[in-house]
C-alpha cells in the first residue's frame, strides 16, 4: 500500500510548523472555525504559513463561515486545501473547489456508510469523532465499511498509543491528529509528533 499521510492540525505558531515538518508531517492544519481553543485570524496565520517550507501542505479548516471568507484566507495564506468542518452543502463544496482541493469532514455516527460521502464533490474525506477537536476516539469496528475508502483521513483521538492500530484498521490515505500531540490546546511536542509519525510510518 501506499505510504500513509499525516497531518498535524492546530498549528498555532511558527515554530511549531517547522516542528512539525522538522518531524515528518506531511501537512499543517491552520484553523478558523470559531470557537476552537486552536483558532488563528488571517492576520495570525500568515506567519504560521510563511514558516511552512515548500514541501508541507498547509490547510485551512473552517466550519460554516461564508465562502468568501474561506477562499479570500486560502488566497492570502497561499493554502494547499481547504477542510470543511460543517453543515456546509454540495454546492458550497463545488464553489470552493473551483479554486482550492476540498476536504469534506464527516462526523461518525452508527449507521453511518461511506455513501454518506456522495453527497459532496470533495477531493478526499475526513472521517472524525462525533464530538470534533474533542480528542476522543470512536468505535472503529463500528465503522469498518470505510477501511480502504479512496481519499479517506482518519481523525478523532489519534495519538503516538493509538495511531498504528489506526493505520492497521483503516488503511487510510491518511491520518489526522491535533491534542494527541499536544502538551496544551495549539502547544504541539517533538516528542509526540515524532511518536505519531513513527507509529504511523511503521504501521503503514
Amino acid at each position: 500500500m501506499n505510504r500513509v499521510r499525516v497531518k498535524i492540525c492546530g498549528i498555532t505558531s511558527a515554530a511549531d510548523a517547522r516542528l512539525a515538518e522538522a518531524h515528518g508531517a506531511d501537512a499543517i492544519g491552520l484553523i478558523f472555525a470559531e470557537g476552537s481553543s486552536r483558532q488563528l485570524t488571517p492576520d495570525t496565520a500568515v506567519p504560521v504559513a510563511a514558516a511552512a517550507g515548500p514541501f508541507l501542505q498547509r490547510i485551512g479548516v473552517f466550519r460554516n463561515q461564508e465562502a468568501g471568507f474561506v477562499l479570500e484566507t486560502a488566497r492570502r495564506l497561499r493554502l494547499d486545501a481547504v477542510q470543511l468542518h460543517g453543515d456546509e452543502d454540495a454546492e458550497f463544496v463545488a464553489y470552493v473547489r473551483e479554486s482550492f482541493r476540498v476536504l469534506k469532514a464527516v462526523a461518525f455516527a452508527p449507521g453511518l456508510t461511506p455513501a454518506v460521502f456522495r453527497r459532496w464533490p470533495a477531493d478526499g474525506f475526513l472521517l472524525d469523532a462525533p464530538a470534533p477537536g474533542s480528542g476522543k476516539t470512536f468505535d472503529w469496528t463500528e465503522a469498518a465499511d470505510f477501511r480502504s475508502v479512496p481519499g479517506l483521513v482518519v481523525a478523532g483521538g489519534l495519538n503516538p498509543d493509538n495511531a498504528a492500530e489506526a493505520v492497521r484498521f483503516f488503511r487510510p490515505y491518511g491520518v489526522d491528529t491535533a491534542s494527541g500531540v499536544e502538551t496544551a490546546p495549539g502547544k504541539k511536542s517533538a516528542e509526540l509528533i515524532r511518536g505519531f509519525v513513527s507509529a504511523v510510518g511503521e504501521a503503514g
